[in-house]
């Protein structure tokens, strides 16, 4: 929220090109900065900026229009109104800054960060500032979401040059698109500690007219050592890092990080970093009989248990919020993000398979709820975000978190029955309002509010045990949990009539993977076919309005159009790495819990487009985007980090190594390899960075077990041995379901399947590993012991 950021992000990032660059990138991640951040700068800079919040996603009357409004982009359209000449990223852009030597001013974010509106309707509503840009800059506004190679490469000149990085991001760049200055939140106007954004351009206009000679010079060689530092590649190494060495300093990094009392992996702000917890579920199942292996389940489990328990997560409505601002997973800043939904249902689906715990279960069940409640188009796919801020009451200025707070007097209001059975006078509401913490003073406190806003308002958060409300209320624990829900119930009732945060309703092919594979796991975990069905249908989606049948290429983006129609850019927004790679996972994991075998082979064939498109023949790994689509970009990179969403390349070797299981294609594992080669460096300096990759690079040097289930896909004792492997936690494995037709896809990618037979005509199961197989198993529960060797 807002007031909680501001002690830690209402700072200014300037930075300057510089001949030398700052230390080496820190092992988080530039979205896990959040959208402002802590600056260092060589000038004075004020504190924050002024003016009124207003509905930035309304036009004001009679304005006219910029070319903005004709972007599909929910973010680029929140612009659209602005007295700025805004321009899309393209050739008209660099060709007018080119023709009138003019700096470009590139502004990047997305439609429910918290800053960029605040900087929206601070600087680039002001019609002064509006002025200053129009008379000598040329303003280019980006959608990190829909350009992420865009973003990727300036958040990297960002960081790189200062101490840190956020949204939105505002870098100057040269008609070549080369960076010279870079910062991420301005404030409009000068104050005691920091530089608002009028003087930043003036200051800049004066350097580009004085000193622009130096301001190139200066700009070629931070371009120049970026290039260089950046490189990823196998050089003379043949194979990659040893995994137990790599597994055993990732844990310890993390161990010497862990929060004993609260969980997680900091002191404040809080993130829930999906990929840490599903490498320390590896790490367990390796180690499992060692201490380290004990104590790498209790802090994933642990970790789990308080974010669910926290503010973090909506216990009215479900779902997860972006980050807690407090050690206490209590307070959160409030947007709510597709990726870390998907991302969540599968770790605490993991969690429930590890230990047996209903709690998880429920947790991930809640996710998709939401999901597929707020998220969910009709057509399958499923929108990016929703906003932190919305107005407390129509036609007031909106505010981070006003949708999801709550006073002692609206819960006593809504909440007045009395409570039978109790050991003293008690009203439902008071019983929820024990139970979750809430107060007549709030729950909020000051430092984490400094603008009074949220004055007597209460996030939920779980005080007690079920078991402890019951003992304080003399009351059965079954009785207290039916109370708590049916309060809940009613708490999510009255919310619906509250303004609603905005919804980003962009739809991304690659987190539309990640939810595919979310739905997926968790349906095969709990053995619900209905949401393997969402699953299918996100797929269908994907398949029907991302996918390009003459090219074989994925489409970025589609937009909620009118009347449920999906609507595109034109011409369209082309797929990045992180959209096969994430895609592809989905598939594997739809095939897995459907066995339909259809979604393998378009798994197939999206990775020999991806190999195609973004593959480094000379270096090993992937480019983060096409050759041609990053033309006139100073870089092109190699995403080396696992930070809220898994590197591409991370994700990518667990792909490559699952379709070798699938098909035996040795060019796949070969591919693995030099991938995790090229990743060596990176893995042994910070191999904590690259924790989902440490997990693949253990994957690779373990033996991948192939299991195998003959029988009739309809059977009943087929099903029974297929939810068997769902229910246990097997992160390195492939499932195949063998009809007996050998002329299915699978028959024909692997032809010794065509040798194992259904012992007496029942579903049979075999386990193999290194090209031998087991004997076979007609029974679950011999099934489960052997896979639990």
């Amino acid at each position: 929220m807002q007031g909680a950021r501001a002690w830690r992000c209402r700072g200014l990032l300037l930075t300057r090109a510089a001949p030398g660059l700052a230390a080496s990138r820190r092992g988080s991640s530039s979205r896990d900065k959040d959208r402002s951040v802590t600056v260092s700068s060589s000038v004075p800079m004020p504190a924050g900026g002024k003016g009124s919040r207003t509905n930035c996603s309304q036009p004001t009357p009679q304005k006219v229009p910029n070319r903005l409004i004709s972007e599909k982009s929910p973010y680029l359209l929140q612009h659209a109104y602005n007295p700025v000449d805004w321009y899309p990223w393209g050739q008209e852009a660099f060709d007018k800054a080119r023709k009138e030597d003019k700096p470009i001013f590139l502004s990047v974010g997305y439609s429910t960060c918290h800053w960029c509106h605040m900087m929206e309707e601070e600087s680039f509503q002001n019609e002064e500032i509006g002025r200053l840009l129009n008379e000598d800059f040329v303003s280019v506004k980006v959608d990190r979401e829909e350009r992420p190679d865009v973003d990727k490469v300036y958040m990297t000149f960002v960081q790189a040059t200062s101490n840190g990085g956020g949204w939105p991001m505002s870098v100057w760049l040269t008609p070549n698109l080369q960076p010279f200055v870079g910062g991420t939140y301005f404030p409009p106007e000068d104050g005691l500690t920091r530089v608002g954004f009028r003087t930043v351009l003036m200051r800049i206009r004066e350097q580009w007219n004085q000193n622009k000679s130096t301001l190139l010079e200066n700009s070629q060689r931070v371009t120049a050592a970026l290039l260089a530092r950046s490189e990823i590649s196998m050089g003379d190494r043949q194979l990659p890092p040893s995994a137990a060495t790599m597994n055993s300093r990732c844990f310890q990094q993390l161990d010497e990080g862990y929060d004993e009392e609260y969980g997680g992996f900091a002191e404040a702000p809080k993130f829930p970093t999906p990929v840490i917890l599903s490498f320390l579920f590896s790490y367990w199942l390796s180690h499992r009989l060692t201490q380290d292996g004990s104590r790498a389940q209790q802090m994933a489990l642990h970790t789990l248990k308080m974010m669910a328990n926290g503010g973090i997560r909506d216990h009215v409505g479900q779902g997860f919020h972006r980050y807690s601002t407090d050690r206490q997973w209590h307070v959160p800043h409030f947007e709510k993000m597709l990726y870390d939904q998907a991302q969540l249902t599968v770790a605490y689906s993991q969690a429930f398979q590890i230990s047996g715990d209903e709690f998880y279960s429920e947790v991930a069940k809640g996710i998709l709820q939401y999901v597929a409640r707020n998220l969910s188009h009709r057509s399958g796919g499923f929108y990016s975000a929703e906003d932190a801020d919305s107005p407390p009451e129509r036609g007031m200025r909106p505010k981070e978190g006003a949708f999801y707070v709550w006073t002692v007097k609206e819960v006593q209001q809504l909440l007045p029955e009395p409570v039978l059975g109790a050991t003293e006078p008690l009203t439902s509401g008071q019983l929820l309002m024990k139970h979750y913490g809430l107060t007549e003073a709030g729950s909020i406190s000051p430092s984490q509010d400094p603008k009074g806003e949220l004055q007597g308002q209460n996030v939920l958060t779980v005080r007690y045990s079920l078991e402890l409300t019951a003992a304080r209320f003399g009351l059965e624990v079954e009785a207290v949990r039916t109370l708590l829900n049916s309060g809940l119930e009613k708490l999510f009732q009255a919310r619906k009539h509250r303004p609603k945060p905005h919804l980003d309703s962009k739809m991304l092919a690659a987190w539309n993977g990640l939810m595919v594979s979310g739905f997926a796991v968790t349906g095969a975990v709990l053995g619900q076919e209905r949401l393997i069905s969402y699953a299918i249908s996100g797929a269908k989606f994907l398949k029907r309005h991302m996918f390009d049948v003459a090219s074989g290429r994925l489409m970025r983006t589609c937009y909620a159009g009118s009347g449920g129609t999906v609507e595109h850019s034109n011409p369209p927004c082309w797929g990045f790495l992180e959209d096969y790679a994430f895609v592809v996972r989905g598939l594997l994991d739809l095939y897995e819990a459907s066995q339909e075998s259809a979604w393998l082979e378009w798994a197939l064939r999206l990775q020999d487009t991806q190999d195609r498109l973004f593959w480094d023949s000379r270096g090993g790994g992937y480019f983060c985007s096409e050759a041609e689509l990053g033309a006139g970009l100073p870089l092109r990179l190699k995403d080396d980090q696992d930070g809220a969403e898994p590197s591409a390349n991370s994700t990518s070797a667990h792909n490559l190594l699952r379709l070798h299981g699938f098909t035996g294609h040795k060019d796949w594992m070969d591919k693995c390899v030099c991938l995790l080669t090229a990743f060596s460096e990176r893995m042994r300096r910070v191999p904590v960075a690259l924790p989902e990759m440490v997990r693949a690079l253990s994957a690779h040097q373990q033996t991948l077990k192939q299991i195998v289930i003959c029988g009739d896909p309809q059977a009943k004792d087929t099903k029974a041995l297929l939810q068997c492997v769902h229910s246990i936690y097997i992160p390195n494995k492939v499932l195949i379901l063998a009809d007996g037709d050998p002329s299915s896809f699978l028959s024909r990618q692997l032809p010794f399947l065509s040798t194992l037979r259904r012992l007496e005509d029942q579903a049979t199961a075999y386990v193999c590993e290194n090209q031998a197989c087991s004997m076979p198993i007609t029974e679950p529960c011999e099934l489960r012991k052997l896979l639990h060797q």
